[in-house]
């Protein structure tokens, strides 16, 4: 049986009543009181559009329709791949050496550099479909999913810069239940829980997800586009909009030194600039304001406002609303742009047959690549500046990110 969630720290003082999962009638009840009691702008930041009109901004009732949003690999391309993996492994170079060179697809090389451009000026995401992951060892897996990501997005960031307590560019993560495997207190982010995972951002440009294993049951994967959620608020909530425009306090759990947090908007607009397109982008965790598990909100971070605690759940539950649920099976890969789309995760139950397993790869495309809003750098450069072949570590097995242990 999973551990479940043990009630942490509200957080520091004057913190909101607002916990990790959002609750529908305090949300409301927290509209109503602010509509009641405050005068809320009724304008947006200058600058901002009152509607974003791209293909990135979708509905996920209608996103189908019109958008083909999975590519099944071929017996071709898997023969190509099966090639391409004896290929490397010939090679006898170590994981961090996996490139467009050394994990050679000729055919397949045009498709994945076509998912691109989709991830980044399209709709924002793509699944792979068809890896037949039974064939295949665990390490033999990793190297085709990063032998494919490596044409689609060729830079792979850093999750973690330590492993086994030495420094090292950890570049795969695993997303795995451990709860029956260690301490709750031990766990501070729901990757490693079968719980209800909000919708969020990652961080970096394009997010890789492959999954090895499906749950018994549940464990449903969503995607919600963050322009889309941006229109909503835009035409009902502006002054949402302008609250998550402005600095919020983001806890960085020990991932920087004192204060141990940083000031920074949520949300970023750029406008059109030449032939460069207008871009929105939202980044953001729910936990950094909130806490999870192991790891709640610093005491001495200053507490979110009540205006930033409603603006956290309309995100949610906007994304919610307009969110398409993804199908995803052994030997998908998800692709999708982290600047444009929110992603979330249903609970889900696993058993001594079925363990959801699924490993994440951080990844860049130095050529389509949106530019880093300034407040952003910094985190940016922690994930993908002097990461190094030579120092880029895969595990084979799941563990614990620093960044995430309670």
């Amino acid at each position: 049986m999973a551990v479940t969630e043990t009630k942490a720290a509200t957080g520091p003082p004057g913190q909101p009543d607002i916990a990790y999962t959002p609750n529908w009638e305090t949300y409301q009840a927290r509209v109503k009181q602010r509509h009641e009691t405050e005068s809320l702008p009724q304008t947006l930041p200058d600058g901002f559009p009152q509607k974003l009109d791209s293909d990135l901004a979708w509905d996920g009732a209608t996103v189908s329709e019109d958008y083909e949003w999975s590519y099944e690999l071929g017996q071709s391309e898997l023969t190509e791949i099966q090639h391409a993996l004896e290929h490397f492994k010939a090679l006898g170079k170590p994981l961090g050496e996996i490139s467009q060179e050394t994990f050679p697809l000729p055919t397949l090389h045009a498709a994945l550099r076509s998912i691109s451009r989709e991830i980044h000026s399209g709709h924002g995401f793509k699944v792979v479909r068809g890896v037949p992951v039974s064939k295949y060892t665990r390490e033999e897996n990793i190297i085709i999913y990063a032998g494919l990501a490596v044409h689609v997005a060729p830079t792979r960031g850093r999750q973690d810069s330590r492993f086994n307590g030495q420094p090292a560019d950890v570049v795969l993560a695993h997303i795995k239940d451990l709860t029956r495997k260690v301490d709750a207190k031990s766990i501070g982010a729901p990757a490693y829980t079968a719980e209800k995972q909000v919708f969020h951002t990652d961080v970096g440009d394009v997010i890789a997800l492959f999954a090895l294993a499906s749950a018994e049951e549940g464990g449903e994967s969503y995607l919600s586009s963050s322009w889309t959620v941006y229109n909503e608020l835009a035409a009902t909530r502006p002054d949402l909009i302008r609250t998550l425009s402005e600095p919020w306090d983001v806890d960085e759990f020990g991932k920087t030194g004192l204060p141990g947090y940083k000031s920074r908007p949520l949300l970023y607009y750029q406008p059109a600039i030449d032939n460069y397109p207008e871009l929105l982008i939202t980044q953001y965790a729910r936990r950094s304001f909130v806490g999870y598990w192991g790891l709640p909100r610093s005491a001495n971070i200053p507490p979110i406002t009540e205006a930033q605690a409603e603006a956290l759940d309309a995100l949610h539950f906007a994304a919610e609303k307009h969110a398409v649920a993804l199908e995803f099976h052994p030997g998908d890969i998800q692709f999708v742009n982290n600047l444009s789309i929110f992603h979330s995760r249903g609970s889900f139950r696993d058993s001594a047959e079925n363990e959801r397993h699924l490993v994440r790869l951080w990844l860049r495309d130095e050529e389509l690549a949106w530019e880093t809003p300034a407040p952003l750098q910094a985190t940016w450069d922690r994930v993908y500046k002097d990461v190094r072949k030579e120092n880029e570590i895969f595990p084979l097995e799941p563990i614990i990110r620093s960044a995430s242990k309670g």
